[in-house]
């Protein structure tokens, strides 16, 4: 009997078929004595559209939404150019994968999709469709060499083991298509901001945009500030000079210019005194290997034209090439296990480097710790040495193989000095502070020739008397920060939004990565930002990010603010990651998602924000009354009430002529009431008779309830 092998790509299946001396080539598979192997191209299969379910939801109105299926389906995915097709492709190779998988010398299934939520699902939901009853068996790897392949398979799961995997990544589908099939819909029909254009709303897609909108507010109010710091050059009895700067209470930073100024006259000429020299011997420690928003981060800031999108696919070409493991990790270690295959690599790839000597395979905590690791090890070379790789191959495997090599050289090491000067004069009540750096042992820092700015001091002891020969005053004037780059939003969205002292070497850093805690996953970030772009959301300024005009529009008008708040959005994903651990069900997720939808499609739908940009004219003859509180437009008199012009528009400001808590005084709304409430924001009446017959007068005012969004008369007495 024979088991049918699902790899989620061609040259997956090819990489399969090599390590288990598969050489049938077949029309969609390889055929080898004891396996078929087959492959997907991705997902072959999507979610039903709203109008599968009903025919009405082909045109969306208001009224539809919220629209949740009870049960949610799949079809064989539409063609990527035209939508109302199904892709046939897809189609064919489905139809070969369920032949396959029905022969009757068939006893079982495994799935080789990718070891994580979205590979797990590509397979799963192809089973689901089937409604498959023959065994399925998962192949779990970091890599696609022959000897991983060979090991693996000795290693098969039962698929039934990964089912909090599946209701993971099920549950991210259906939450995103829930979200952004009811909320795309409706603020696409409010807020018509172009005829033409959807306003796509999406779960991680808004808090992204409020990242760059956020930090785009935070320039625009900057206001700058201006201090000023003292500069003085000092030379010693050898003649060698060096820079010093002027320190008063711990602070280097004076808001007044005059007294640095007077400073300066004080010390004119004078001479100091080496008053105390400080020498610390210090560790500079490699950078942690590389996950993906590392890799994406350090490739796009040092490379001219990339991002993060493009990282990801030459990661993802190397990866199936055999050349690196599984790009898609947030973590930034390795399993303890992988000591031997690390040390494997190594010496593969240390031969002929011209710090070969310097390579030291170590078993160090900062290299492998299972407690840094997230389902997948961080990115590391396999022991197949590329050959002819082009260009933009090149530039990821290097930063891969270099950062994984730099963990077994020795550590950096720095002397940093300290210079404290006293200059010869009693009034001056500061001292000057000198400081430096001298590299010791470069260490990892020889593999990419990293270039330090370190200031060279000269030598000098303690009492050491040397010359004051200029000292001037500059203005320091504070700059705002700088815009969003990729490195930049793909550490917020990491973080979800928390900041930390060391960005590239922080302990605490990673422990809040693979808490889960975070904005998208290491494998869809790439995808947002370039969906931001694609939409029309943000706009690229050579590396850096800002938000268009529709960008702002969409984040200062959409009503539903959780799904601009990063803490909002961070929890979901968090909760995605629970069930994956098995600490919360599919189920509790989708009701909460199901809640918020709700929720929020209402907040759409009686938001009146964006009623004011429409501006009505009216025909000729017809009187307007007054300007409509809600949008400004005129308000006219219909047969039943006194109503908003701008009603098509969805402004739905009325009183009715027949209005019952008008009527209950034993009053009638007329066109003067009307005129009189919208000029002056109250209507006064007398002689008004209460349920118990007294009589009283009050003003009337027409108001918006805030919880329901509906208009209500308050009544404010008069004392007569």
């Amino acid at each position: 009997m024979k088991k049918v092998i699902i790899a989620e790509k061609p040259s997956v299946a090819k990489n399969i078929a090599e390590a288990l001396n598969i050489k049938a080539k077949r029309n969609g598979y390889f055929e080898g004595n004891d396996y078929f192997v087959t492959w997907v191209f991705g997902h072959l299969l999507q979610l039903y559209d709203a109008k599968d379910y009903d025919e009405n939801m082909k045109s969306w109105r208001l009224e539809r939404f919220p629209f949740i299926p009870v049960e949610f389906k799949y079809k064989i995915k539409q063609d990527s150019v035209n939508k109302s097709v199904t892709d046939k492709g897809a189609e064919k190779q489905l139809k070969l994968i369920k032949s396959l998988i029905d022969r009757n010398d068939v006893d079982g299934i495994i799935s080789a999709t990718d070891f994580d939520r979205e590979g797990q699902v590509i397979a799963d939901e192809i089973f689901l469709h089937f409604n498959e009853k023959k065994p399925i068996f998962r192949l779990l790897l970091n890599e696609w060499t022959s000897e991983e392949v060979l090991k693996g398979m000795k290693n098969l799961k039962d698929n039934s083991e990964m089912k909090p995997l599946q209701d993971a990544g099920i549950g991210r589908q259906l939450a995103d298509w829930i979200i952004g099939i009811n909320l795309t819909s409706v603020a696409t029909l409010k807020y018509k901001l172009n005829e033409d254009k959807i306003l796509n709303i999406g779960r991680v897609l808004l808090p992204t945009l409020k990242i760059i909108y956020d930090r785009d507010k935070e320039i625009e109010n900057f206001k700058a500030t201006t201090y000023y710091k003292l500069i003085a050059n000092f030379k010693t009895k050898e003649n060698y000079e060096f820079e010093a700067l002027y320190y008063e209470n711990d602070t280097e930073k004076f808001e007044q210019k005059e007294y640095l100024n007077e400073v300066c006259k004080m010390i004119d000429s004078k001479t100091a005194e080496i008053v105390e020299k400080q020498i610390e011997r210090k560790k500079e420690y490699t950078p942690f290997l590389f996950n993906l928003s590392n890799l994406q981060g350090y490739i796009t800031s040092k490379y001219k034209g990339w991002t993060s999108d493009k990282v990801l696919k030459v990661a993802q070409s190397l990866y199936e090439k055999k050349f690196i493991t599984y790009p898609r990790t947030g973590s930034i270690a390795l399993e303890e296990s992988l000591e031997g295959r690390a040390k494997k690599v190594l010496e593969s790839l240390k031969k002929g480097l011209p710090y070969e000597e310097e390579i030291k395979f170590i078993k160090s905590k900062r290299i492998f710790d299972n407690s840094k690791v997230e389902s997948h090890s961080a990115i590391m070379p396999t022991y197949i040495l590329p050959s002819r790789l082009d260009n933009d191959e090149q530039i990821v495997y290097d930063a891969v193989k270099n950062r994984f090599i730099m963990q077994f050289m020795p550590i950096a090491e720095y002397e940093e000095t300290i210079i404290r000067i006293k200059v010869h004069e009693k009034d001056i009540k500061g001292i000057f502070i000198s400081k430096g750096k001298v590299q010791i042992i470069e260490g990892w820092r020889k593999i990419e020739k990293i270039e330090t700015k370190d200031t060279l001091l000269p030598m000098v002891t303690e009492k050491d008397v040397v010359s004051l020969t200029e000292s001037k005053v500059n203005e320091i004037i504070k700059k705002p920060p700088k815009l969003h780059t990729e490195k930049t939003l793909l550490r917020v969205m990491e973080t979800c939004g928390k900041s930390f002292k060391d960005e590239e070497d922080s302990e605490e850093m990673m422990a809040s990565i693979l808490s889960g805690f975070n904005i998208g996953t290491p494998a869809t970030r790439a995808d947002t930002i370039k969906k931001l772009k694609e939409v029309g959301y943000i706009a690229s300024k050579g590396k850096n990010l800002t938000c268009t005009e529709l960008g702002k529009t969409i984040v200062e008008i959409f009503p539903a603010k959780e799904l601009l708040d990063l803490e909002y959005t961070g929890r979901l994903e968090k909760t995605l990651s629970d069930i994956e651990k098995r600490r919360f069900q599919k189920e509790d997720f989708l009701k909460l998602i199901i809640d918020f939808t709700v929720s929020a499609v209402n907040s759409i739908k009686y938001d009146t924000s964006m009623l004011s940009n429409f501006k009505v004219q009216l025909p000729e003859g017809v009187e307007s009354i007054g300007n409509c509180p809600v949008c400004g437009n005129p308000v006219i008199e219909g047969t039943k009430g006194f109503g908003c012009s701008n009603w098509k528009n969805g402004c739905k400001f009325i009183i009715w002529k027949d209005d019952k808590f008008i009527e209950s005084f034993d009053k009638k709304v007329s066109k003067e009431m009307i005129k009189i409430l919208l000029e002056k924001g109250r209507v006064g009446f007398r002689n008004l008779k209460s349920k118990k017959g007294n009589i009283f007068s009050a003003y009337f005012r027409y108001e918006k309830d805030s919880e329901t969004g509906y208009y209500k008369w308050k009544i404010e007495f008069i004392n007569d």
